[in-house]
């Protein structure tokens, strides 16, 4: 699957307040999902357990749902987001400035 038909599948499942901006939602969503699988690792840290890796999956699925409804909200295209975000990293790596901090290295 590539992320235009994963974009538009999940924009076919998404069902939320169409609140005034449109991205209020799918942002808080995101920030929901993020924070649980923090709280799961962070669980994993504490108890000594090991990773769950199958509900973690789940949840990443969730973080992905989110950003693509995050990304239409905003007239982004979920494949453009993930090529442009490759080719800065690259343009990082080929000129060995992948270590770091700043948004434009």
């Amino acid at each position: 699957m590539t992320f235009k038909e994963y974009q538009d599948k999940a924009r076919q499942t998404a069902i939320y307040p169409k609140t005034e901006p449109n991205w209020i939602y799918p942002i808080l969503g995101l920030c929901g999902e993020t924070g649980e699988i923090a709280e799961k690792l962070k669980k994993v840290i504490r108890d000594g357990n090991s990773v769950d890796k199958d509900a973690l999956k789940k949840e990443l699925g969730d973080v992905l749902w989110y950003i693509a409804n995050l990304a239409y909200e905003l007239g982004l295209d979920l494949e453009d987001i993930a090529q442009t975000n490759i080719d800065k990293l690259f343009s990082r790596k080929e000129r060995n400035c992948l270590h770091g901090s700043g948004d434009n290295r």
